[in-house]
């Protein structure tokens, strides 16, 4: 409290109103299953557009496991979550290392799984050209099959001459132990390069004379070459000085892709420009390593060099050649030849080949683990994998595994989806939205759906029948949950949580996998499996909203969803009243405080009653608490609240009755 300790006039603010509760977003999904490409453990990446997607978990094009080519029905249903209304989205990767695992073979080179590169494209025979570097895919997987490109790109001319005296030069725009193509005219064009016989020169600047030297690691003087103004001593003639270019050479690095069973590369995307003097060199390496710095640049540059050897660090400006051996080791000796005679790029390529999709991942590689086998994988975050991944998302409410009942296997197919369900119940305050396998008729549905009862998940049936984004022409069969589980994000923002995400739009649609009819429906809505119906006129909808709970009480996907929503609201929007002194006054806020929550709810229509008495009532008084809860600092508030149920059946009773009879 303030203390007064002199005479005066103070100003204090203090506040008279309760606390507000703001409602939690209930549209944020988190989606589980295999990809292309992309990282198999650590925090889920947040996806907020297909094309976010296929930036970091690649396309929609198809997985290959154990040698079965299989639809990505991940990508597809990432896809179609936001295709039908979702704006928010978390993705984990799962992979299947199959029986081997992610085993290591000498050096640390991955012996499945990880593409790799060992030799120059174009080398031929046993052992041709030892390179002391392998170049490893960042993320296990077929499409880290991909060209490497590597380019010495010769930059402008960084002469600057005296405008009084052309024959006095200076160098600009250059670094301290640059790479540099020099190039004098004597007569007829000569070069004369700092790649000469591949070894190079290095140009440093004196710090006491300011004078630029190149040095020639191969010559028998250190100091045989220099450029300065007013410099007698310089390579060339005073004559040819007017003429004299020096230009940096730079390492460009680019990275090209090709879709699975296509043959030829798309065109090359730039990674970066990498200057060759010893600090980009360690900047080169650290961009390109397998444990990056950050999480960005592990998702931004799709390979590393995993073994380095023979590159030395040594501090001495002339001997300094660890960034010359890389190139030397980059570029065979022909290749240099272009840039040697006339400044013009030298290029060399690397094709990474042997990454694959592993095997069809099971139950344990949804559940995850706390910590990963992986030896090759990004350690920038936290090891944990899986469904335990999403357990550090608070913003997830709706959690999906599209493409789990594809699984060859029945009993894996089961188990990952008691994995997604047992997930939703251990969180509280997440529903899953699972799938029917494909190709099953109403009554095996119905025997699928009678395995697990939770008051945590929703079963939907059957597959949806899309227009293949692949293949001009073709129809494609995918499990629903990606398209309910943007439907539900939809329709939070187009209505409310609590209003029953049923008779909506399946935008994708053009068909269904079973038409079904209203007695088949009638087998199934009243055990839990919501059904899609086509209506003529009306399209292809969504028409069931129950969840797989036997108990009647929480029947309703929409009534287990706004519990959730009102629950972790006043859960987060309370946590102020913790260690505040339990007493008759913080008794009273925190009823306020809850009882305004509750009212604005009742008015926008989500509880029952023509006054707010009759939808909700709060208690938190001595009538709900012992004095043991009051010596054991427990606060005990008892809220109840009647919210609406959908109108699932309108019945409209109609009887005749003349005009001369009373109503």
């Amino acid at each position: 409290m303030p203390e007064y300790l002199a005479p005066g006039v103070y100003v204090e603010e203090t506040s008279y109103r309760a606390k507000s509760i703001e409602g939690v977003s209930t549209s944020t999904a988190g989606f589980i299953g295999p990809a292309r490409t992309g990282p198999i453990s650590g925090y889920p990446e947040l996806i907020t557009s297909f094309a976010d997607f296929a930036r970091i978990y690649g396309g929609l094009e198809d997985l290959t496991f154990d040698g079965i080519q299989t639809t990505n029905y991940l990508a597809h249903g990432v896809r179609a979550f936001f295709e039908e209304g979702g704006k928010r989205l978390f993705v984990m990767r799962v992979f299947g290392a199959g029986g081997d695992g992610f085993a290591v073979a000498e050096n640390g080179v991955p012996a499945q799984h990880y593409a790799t590169a060992t030799r120059r494209d174009g080398d031929t025979g046993p052992a041709p050209d030892p390179l002391p570097f392998r170049l490893v895919a960042r993320f296990p997987g077929a499409a880290g099959n991909v060209r490497v490109t590597f380019s010495l790109i010769v930059g402008d001319n960084v002469v600057s001459r005296d405008p009084n005296n052309t024959a006095n030069v200076t160098l600009t725009r250059v670094l301290d132990y640059d790479l540099v193509h020099v190039r004098t005219r004597t007569g007829a064009d000569q070069a004369y390069t700092a790649l000469r016989n591949t070894d190079g020169l290095r140009i440093v600047q004196k710090g006491t004379s300011g004078a630029w030297n190149l040095f020639d690691p191969t010559a028998a003087t250190v100091n045989d070459r220099t450029i300065n103004v007013n410099n007698t001593n310089l390579p060339f003639s005073a004559t040819d000085a007017a003429n004299i270019t020096v230009r940096p050479v730079m390492l460009r690095v680019a990275v090209s892709t090709r879709a699975p069973g296509e043959l030829v590369f798309g065109p090359p995307q730039t990674l970066g420009d990498f200057n060759l003097h010893k600090r980009a060199f360690n900047s080169l390496l650290s961009t390109f390593t397998r444990n990056p710095e950050s999480r960005l640049a592990a998702l931004t540059v799709p390979f590393s060099f995993d073994t380095i050897s023979g590159l030395t660090d040594d501090t001495d400006v002339v001997l300094n050649t660890a960034a010359l051996a890389i190139a030397r080791a980059i570029f065979p000796t022909a290749a240099l030849a272009p840039l040697l005679g006339t400044g013009m790029p030298a290029a060399a390529t690397y094709t990474l080949a042997g990454g694959n999709d592993g095997a069809f991942p099971s139950s344990g590689n949804y559940t995850g683990a706390a910590t990963f086998a992986d030896y090759l994988n990004n350690p920038v975050d936290l090891a944990k994998n899986g469904l335990l991944a999403f357990e550090a998302v608070e913003d997830i409410s709706i959690v999906a595994a599209p493409g789990s009942t594809a699984h060859p296997t029945a009993g894996e197919r089961l188990a990952i989806q008691a994995a997604v369900v047992n997930h939703c119940e251990r969180m509280m305050y997440r529903i899953a939205v699972l799938d029917t396998p494909r190709g099953i008729l109403p009554t095996e549905a119905l025997a699928y759906r009678n395995q697990r009862s939770s008051t945590h998940a929703a079963l939907y049936y059957p597959w949806i029948i899309i227009a293949d984004p692949n293949v001009s022409g073709r129809r494609l069969a995918l499990p629903p949950s990606g398209h309910v589980a943007g439907i539900y994000a939809r329709n939070d923002v187009e209505n409310a949580v609590f209003k029953a995400p049923a008779n909506e739009v399946v935008r994708l649609a053009i068909d269904f996998e079973n038409r079904l009819n209203k007695a088949q429906q009638e087998l199934l809505n009243p055990n839990g499996v919501n059904c899609f119906r086509f209506f003529e006129g009306r399209g292809y909808l969504l028409w069931g909203a129950r969840t797989i709970s036997d108990d009647p009480e929480w029947k309703y996907v929409n009534l287990r969803r706004y519990f959730a929503y009102l629950e972790r609201s006043i859960d987060k929007g309370t946590q102020w009243a913790v260690f505040q002194n339990n007493s008759e006054q913080l008794w009273g806020n925190v009823r306020r405080t809850i009882e305004d929550f509750l009212y604005n709810e009742w008015r926008m229509g989500g509880l029952m009653g023509d006054k707010p008495e009759k939808g909700f009532f709060v208690r938190c008084d001595l009538s709900t608490m012992t004095q043991n809860d009051l010596d054991n600092g427990r606060l005990v508030c008892l809220i109840g609240v009647a919210a609406v149920r959908p109108a699932e059946f309108v019945i409209f009773r109609i009887g005749q009755w003349t005009a001369s009879s009373p109503l």
